[in-house]
Formats: C-alpha cells, sequence, structure tokens
C-alpha cells in the first residue's frame, strides 16, 4: 500500500487535499487496483485504465483519468450521488503503477505482467464498493 496526497477539485476558489491510499495486491486481482478514501470510500478498477489515463483520456466504468498538463493527472470517481475529481501529482501515480508491476513480478504464482496497450472494448466497469472504518 501506498498513500498518494491528492487534491479534490471543485469550483470553489481553493482546493482540498486528501489522503489517498493506493493498494495493489496481485494474490487478489493482479489486473486491479485500489484507490481508497478518509470514510471507508474504495474504488477497484482495471490497472490497465490508470495506466493509460496518464498518458491520454479514458474512461471505464465509473472511472476516468486523464493527464493536465505535463505533471499532474485527475481522476474522476462517478457515484449515482455524484462526481469526485481529485488530481494527482502524474509522477505519483507512475511510481505507484511501477510498483504494481514489480509486485506482480515477483508474486508468487503469478506470471510477470507486462504493461497493456489499450483495449478496443472496455472492460468491465469499475466497480465502487464502500467498506467501513
Amino acid at each position: 500500500m501506498e498513500n498518494a496526497r491528492g487534491r479534490i477539485v471543485t469550483d470553489a476558489p481553493q482546493h482540498r487535499p486528501v489522503r489517498v491510499s493506493l493498494r495493489y495486491d496481485p494474490s487478489e486481482d493482479p489486473a486491479s487496483v485500489c484507490f481508497s478514501f478518509p470514510g471507508g470510500r474504495e474504488w477497484t478498477f482495471p490497472r490497465e485504465v490508470l495506466e493509460t489515463g496518464l498518458k491520454a483520456p479514458i474512461r471505464r466504468g465509473d472511472i476516468e483519468v486523464w493527464p493536465c498538463g505535463r505533471v499532474q493527472a485527475v481522476v474522476e470517481f462517478h457515484t449515482r450521488d455524484g462526481v469526485a475529481v481529485v488530481q494527482f501529482e502524474a509522477k505519483t501515480l507512475s511510481r505507484f503503477l511501477r510498483h504494481t508491476y514489480a509486485v506482480a513480478a515477483t508474486a508468487p504464482g503469478t506470471a510477470p505482467a507486462a504493461p497493456a496497450a489499450p483495449a478496443a472494448e472496455p472492460p468491465a466497469s469499475a466497480t465502487p464498493t464502500a467498506t467501513t472504518a
């Protein structure tokens, strides 16, 4: 698990900082990453979406990711109650992705995974889950 600092983007003049836990468990689901927010809200979605979104806009299910300038990336988390827009340092997300591939390559019972190319058809949608703290 890694922690990342994000900024919740709103139409207010100042952005609110938020601490996000980035998790990857190849024994549970080697193709997915999980972003956990304070209050127990989590989103699990394909690692490929995060990787592709650092280079070009992509939306799969409830998650949308796109580069924002040269050093930022934006991740949108959609729910039936609304949308949370969180801006991250792109290098933080890239470092996390490198870590996931390194962990996957050394995990028992998993084959080394190469970064995936964008798929023509979207995979199953992202799955928002709520957990209790």
